[in-house]
């Protein structure tokens, strides 16, 4: 397999057997909501700050973390998901880097022929290029060959999901024992979706987390063998050059004068940020090495919006009426994953790490945010084009709603 070459590299011959898990420092008090299913024992991902035996065999290594200014000019490398709505966040940060003055080079897995590459945020990295940054396609597990050796000070792994895919940019050699290139500083994307639910949402750092979720694992691996790292979890997002339906599925129902259904009570929170935030966030992370080293980073808005409220915002966006119909999708005999967008309970992070440890501040405006992604969309012919609404009609008809032809 091909390696990857960095600059200050150090390696290791095996992974430290003595390791201890970090401990997790008192959280700050939360506010209670009672719309939440119980806690189940499971497995708890340390938030920062994170600390480390004395006599560790890892060779003290966050002491090898190089100590960076803001002004510093840093060469990142950033390893794109080519599918999903994560996509969107490699295609900001590369802009945002490059307007700070950094060297970004960003890595989209497959190949720049495929159809996926027609579709944004891909269709649009001209703008990475017209802006001083490179845009390789290959294999992560290739990554070395890929960029042709070249040397990197950061690198952001926004396509792992699993400890396969993380390892294969960061490990050389045959995957047993593994021997680790370590970089200046590894970031990780990983989910807000690991959280379990809760009786006090929101979910704030150090919340307990799924232990079958495939982040998880990676989050530890990433906590054992850098000694520069930081771990963002986003939830939903807004932007763009975002592909994945979210807003656009309200949309959908409003332009053409359909009812909008709604699971439940409509009363139930979650958290929507327009991606230059979580771009933001991941660059305040690159010029503050120390203060985000070690750190888990909820990659959220710092508001929450009930389902109802979306429904309410992008009808403003739109200019229309709307009529929101709720629905309980077992009486009805519907999965309401696949019938609706969002999760239908509370599902609200909130940003505290980041304010506190990088000086991060949100400019999601929802308001506003939407009438740009509602302009995307009239402009690409989506209000016009045809779409079948099976699963609604089934959830209307129960309901006996009478849909206008």
């Amino acid at each position: 397999m091909a390696s990857l070459a960095f600059s200050s590299s150090l390696l290791l011959s095996s992974p430290p057997s003595n390791f201890s898990p970090p401990s997790l420092s008192p959280l700050p008090s939360r506010f209670s909501f009672s719309h939440s299913s119980a806690l189940s024992s499971s497995l708890s991902i340390t938030p920062s700050p994170l600390t480390y035996p004395k006599s560790s065999k890892r060779f003290a290594l966050s002491a090898l973390s190089v100590k960076a200014s803001a002004a510093e000019k840093k060469k990142v490398l950033i390893v794109n998901t080519n599918s999903g709505g994560h996509a969107v966040i490699g295609f900001y940060f590369a802009k945002q880097l490059l307007g700070s003055g950094h060297d970004v080079t960003i890595l989209t897995v497959g190949e720049e022929s495929s159809d996926k590459m027609k579709k944004p945020p891909f269709n649009r990295f001209s703008e990475i290029v017209s802006g001083g940054g490179k845009t390789v396609w290959g294999d992560p597990a290739e990554v070395g060959k890929v960029v042709g050796g070249a040397a990197f000070d950061v690198v952001l792994d926004n396509n792992g999901k699993d400890l396969d895919a993380v390892r294969s940019v960061t490990v050389t050699g045959p995957k047993i024992g593994p021997r680790v290139l370590v970089v200046k500083q590894f970031l990780f994307i990983s989910s807000a979706g690991i959280y379990k639910p809760t009786e006090e949402p929101p979910h704030v750092e150090g919340d307990v987390v799924k232990a079958d979720a495939g982040h998880v694992g990676v989050e530890k691996y990433i906590a054992e063998v850098y000694g520069s790292w930081a771990i963002f979890r986003p939830q939903y997002m807004i932007g763009s050059g975002n592909n994945k339906d979210c807003e656009e599925w309200f949309f959908d129902r409003i332009v053409r004068d359909r009812p909008v259904p709604i699971p439940g009570s409509g009363m139930q929170l979650t958290n929507i940020a327009h991606v230059r935030d979580l771009s933001s966030m991941l660059t305040l992370a690159v010029e503050k090495p120390d203060a985000a080293n070690s750190r888990i980073f909820n990659c959220v808005s710092d508001r929450a919006v009930t389902l109802d409220g979306m429904a309410k915002l992008c009808a403003q966006a739109a200019g229309r009426p709307v009529n929101i119909v709720h629905y309980d999708p077992k009486a009805v005999g519907i999965d309401a994953k696949k019938a609706f967008p969002f999760r239908n309970m509370h599902f609200y992070a909130e940003p505290r790490a980041a304010k506190e440890i990088l000086g991060w501040h949100a400019t999601t405006n929802l308001s506003e945010d939407l009438k740009e992604r509602f302009d995307e969309y009239v402009k690409i012919g989506r209000d016009k084009k045809p779409i079948k609404f099976e699963i609604d009609d089934k959830i209307l008809e129960s309901l006996k709603v009478l849909v206008a032809v």
